[in-house]
Parts: C-alpha cells; structure tokens; sequence
C-alpha cells in the first residue's frame, strides 16, 4: 500500500471489489480489494447479511463486535488487531478489514511428546493425537501472546484458535476473528492459558488501568463501543478490567464453559 490516505480511510472509503471467497470461514468471508485515488489494499470484508445465527450472541452483530475489538485493541497501545471499520459494500453492511501477509517461520504453537514443556514455552493441554496417544499441546512464552491474551481476556474472546495468530513483517503479531466477543456472561476460550493465574506484568496492570479511565462513562472508548456493543455488554467489560485489576492475575479457565475451543487450529 502507497502513502496516502491512512489504512481506516482507505478501509472506510475506498471502492470494495470482491475478489473470491475464504471457504473455510463459517461466516461469509470476502476477499476484496479497496482502492482510492490510485492507492490500492487488500481486505477482508464480512457482511452482515453473511452471519450464521448464534444461539449465544444476537443476530446480526458480529461485525460489530470485530470493529469492537479492534477498538479495545487500539486503546491497549498494542495494535495487536488489524485495521478494521464498519461500512456498506456489495452486499449490505459489514466489517472490512485490512488483509495481513503471513510471515512464515514463526512458531507458536507445537505438540510435543512430553510431560512438561521446554524452555520458552507454556503448557496449554493434552490432546489425542491418535492410535490412543496424547501429546502436549503448547504455546510460545511470548510477550506479543501474552498481551493478546490481555486483550481476550477483556474482550472476552469465546473463539481465540491457533488460526486467528497471524505473525506479521517488523516482528508483529495479529489477532483476527472476533465476531464471538463481548458477550456479557463469561465464555473465555482460548489456547492462551500457559499463564492462566500467574501475575500480571506491570506494563499489562498499566494497559488495564488506562483502559479502566477510556472505558468510564464519557470516556473515549466508552463513547465508541456505545455504538457496537449494548450497554449490558458495556458494563460487563468495565467489569472485566476491574477484576484483572483487583486479582493482578491472568484469568483461569471458569469450569463452567469449554476452555479450549474446536478445533484448537
């Protein structure tokens, strides 16, 4: 992408031409092309119309919830979503976001045959890998995970699969698919346990706190969620960061919803 227009501009203004389509995505997923005054980015753009009805979550919101997040996102000071924004296209309203290239080579997650994870990584679980053996399943120990999984634990991600990591050029790493967020009961369920009730980071205690004040009623990131997600959710979500900051803890599996989500990749 040249210079010019901002990445939300381009995203929010440009002219959307479908491309083809992700197949494997449940909802209807669009590869596309935006383009404005001779700039040009790739994206993908889910509309509304595309949703498959969630018994959890009200129709028609999953859009939404991804500019949501991408919200909250930015509000860490992490950018650890993609550019996203809410717009019409050629199939009605829908969340348009900017496409990530993959940069191959960057492991974070592996299965090993052993009890106990190696150096430089953290334990997620066991899983059956056939014939009735099991194999650990483990993440990275690293800190662009630990903030993402900071930012699921606010959000509330029910989804956060190894397919939604996306490692990026300049050692970034992305977070996409956030359609299943914000729900006001707690579904958190992700591979990002490995360090499920170990203290917090003073730089994520610092992230929490600024987001606490963005979140209040008048508040910046208040305002804009106000638009994306109910008022019920709202509250839920100042009562997320509340208890992460009074536990000073990353959040551990509730027992009361599947911890990992199907299938982990």
């Amino acid at each position: 992408m040249t210079t010019g227009a901002t990445p939300a501009e381009l995203l929010a203004e440009g002219e959307l031409t479908v491309r083809g389509r992700i197949r494997e995505a449940s909802n209807a997923a669009l590869y596309c092309t935006v383009t404005r005054d001779g700039q040009e980015a790739a994206c993908i753009y889910k509309p509304v119309a595309g949703e498959q009805p969630l018994w959890d979550f009200p129709d028609g919101t999953l859009a939404q919830r991804e500019v949501a997040a991408y919200e909250v996102s930015e509000a860490t000071g992490w950018g650890l979503v993609p550019h996203t924004v809410l717009r019409d296209g050629p199939y009605g309203e829908g969340m348009c976001q900017l496409w990530i290239e993959v940069t191959p080579g960057a492991e974070l997650l592996a299965l090993v045959d052993a009890q106990e994870p190696e150096p430089g990584w953290k334990a997620i679980g066991f899983a059956e890998v056939g014939e009735g053996r099991t194999a650990l399943l483990v993440h990275a120990d690293d800190e662009r995970l630990r903030r993402l999984a900071v930012l699921d634990a606010v959000i509330n991600n029910a989804d956060r699969k190894g397919g939604h990591l996306l490692p990026a050029a300049g050692d970034r790493l992305y977070g996409i698919d956030h359609g299943v967020t914000f729900n006001a009961e707690n579904k958190l369920r992700t591979l990002l346990w490995g360090w499920a009730g170990e203290p917090l980071t003073g730089e994520a205690v610092d992230v929490l706190k600024g987001l606490k004040e963005a979140l209040a009623e008048g508040g910046t990131l208040a305002t804009t969620l106000t638009r994306l997600i109910t008022a019920v959710e709202l509250d839920a979500t100042r009562a997320r960061v509340d208890a992460l900051l009074a536990s000073g803890k990353h959040p551990e599996p509730s027992g009361e919803w599947p911890a990992i989500p199907w299938p982990p990749v």
